[in-house]
């Protein structure tokens, strides 16, 4: 049987391939892109078979260009996965604290690690596109005056020692990352799914189709604008919603239609939020 083609952004060993790891298993073919655009790409030109792609962070919030990579190729969400984010910092094996010059990994990473680099002020902070990328390039270069914050994957896979375990600030620190295909598989079943919308610029239309999925038990688990491009006070909504009984489900979503505009079911999928 063939391994699944799974696209990330970044590099093998990122959280991207984490998360590909937790929803899949490690028997995948894990395909590296160097920006969420080109895992699209990918799949569009069926090198792939899936994409892992964040789209929130419980500290750093949404990922709002991917929200417009969603609208822009229109693959169907067949699922989630929540991943937790342990920061550890890694050096090649035998180098010393004392040794270290450099600290290396993505912006985001680096700011969520800021409590404890704030306590060592001479160590040079050097922002990279990715933190597994990070790791590699210290395996490769056998860099000695070099630490990576990055995950355990990452040190496992490029022989380096875990000098500090742990060391983001907020231990509750989780991704969210969604799975996306060129077909949706219609006998899985679901309870959950992320819908985009436009409303009218009027009072209450927004209300109106909130109140619509109250009415009918659909929990409203997350809401997200974004400005129509090059249209003043017009936005496109976001929401992910769940539910228990799907007759529930199918009236609501007849109803919403009659009160939205562009309105597209971007996937439905199983609620997959453990962490």
């Amino acid at each position: 049987m063939q391994k699944k083609r799974v696209a990330i952004q970044g590099t093998r060993a990122s959280f991207h391939e984490e998360a590909a790891f937790k929803f899949f298993g490690e028997d995948i073919d894990t395909i590296e892109c160097e920006s969420f655009k080109r895992t699209c790409d990918v799949l569009k030109q069926k090198q792939a078979d899936y994409v892992v792609m964040a789209i929130e962070n419980s500290i750093a919030g949404s990922l709002l260009p991917n929200y417009s990579l969603l609208r822009e190729y229109n693959f169907p969400i067949v699922g989630e996965v929540y991943l937790a984010i342990q920061l550890h910092l890694l050096a090649l094996p035998g180098v010393k604290f004392e040794d270290i010059k450099y600290v290396t990994s993505h912006p985001i990473a680096i700011r969520q690690c800021s409590d404890f680099l704030d306590d060592f002020p001479d160590l040079q902070v050097i922002e990279s596109s990715d933190t597994a990328a990070c790791a590699k390039k210290i395996r490769e270069e056998n860099l000695t005056d070099t630490v990576a914050i990055a995950n355990n994957l990452a040190a496992e896979l490029y022989g380096l020692e875990v000098m500090e375990r742990r060391i983001e600030s907020n231990k509750k620190n989780y991704t969210r990352f969604l799975i996306l295909t060129n077909k949706a598989d219609d006998s899985v079943a679901y309870n959950k799914a992320s819908l985009s919308f436009q409303v009218g610029n009027s009072v209450g239309s927004l209300a109106q189709v909130l109140n619509i999925l109250s009415d009918h038990n659909i929990n409203l688990s997350k809401i997200q604008s974004m400005p129509v491009l090059g249209k003043r006070n017009e936005y496109n909504f976001y929401v992910d919603i769940e539910w228990k009984n799907q007759p529930d489900y199918d009236a609501a979503i007849r109803k919403v239609l009659k009160y939205t505009v562009n309105f597209t079911i971007m996937g439905e999928y199983t609620k997959n939020d453990k962490v």
